[in-house]
């Protein structure tokens, strides 16, 4: 099996640096912004972009203004897969009533997994809006969803696999496909 590397370290850092700045300038700085990561990856990603926001805006409070939103038991693949641990799901204190939410998650395939995402954060109140960041795209939507903020769209054929390390969970920062 080939395998190459499409995204280095230094590639991945400037996308999420790029997505950050985006989300800020779509939202019009950091206000009544909350930034939700998907486990695993999506989490570690979305505390990569709250670090970038925090720098560049004084006043954006990661504490406060970002969490996790586990989307296990939302999936509807539920009885085709083998069974999945819940990870922890944790909502900014301020809740996201009235929040522009922006997801991030690290690739974007069928869209399945954002659409789970949505169904869980109706859980926990009405947002404003909800975006959706994620750090590749790779195409094939079986639902009609689009990333709002995309580190790279990767056109790839369906039997290909993306294979995201982050260095928090695989040692060092690449993406892979093969």
């Amino acid at each position: 099996m080939n395998a190459r590397t499409v995204l280095s370290s230094e590639e991945i850092s400037r996308s999420i640096t790029r997505i950050a700045h985006e989300i800020l300038e779509a939202n019009h700085g950091p206000a009544n912004l909350t930034i939700l990561g998907i486990p695993t990856r999506g989490s570690i990603l979305a505390n990569r972009v709250a670090a970038v926001i925090a720098r560049a805006e004084s006043n954006f409070d990661t504490e406060n203004q970002v969490g996790t939103l586990d989307i296990t038991m939302y999936r509807d693949d539920l009885a085709k897969q083998a069974a999945r641990t819940p990870a922890q799901t944790s909502i900014p204190t301020n809740g996201i009533d009235g929040q522009n939410v922006v997801l991030v998650d690290d690739v974007l395939f069928s869209g399945r997994t954002v659409r789970a995402a949505l169904d869980a954060l109706n859980d926990f109140g009405r947002p404003n809006s909800v975006r959706l960041a994620v750090l590749i795209d790779r195409g094939h939507r079986e639902l009609p969803i689009r990333a709002d903020f995309v580190g790279k769209n990767l056109p790839t054929a369906r039997d290909e696999r993306i294979s995201v390390r982050l260095t928090e969970t695989d040692g060092d920062d690449s993406v892979v496909i093969a």
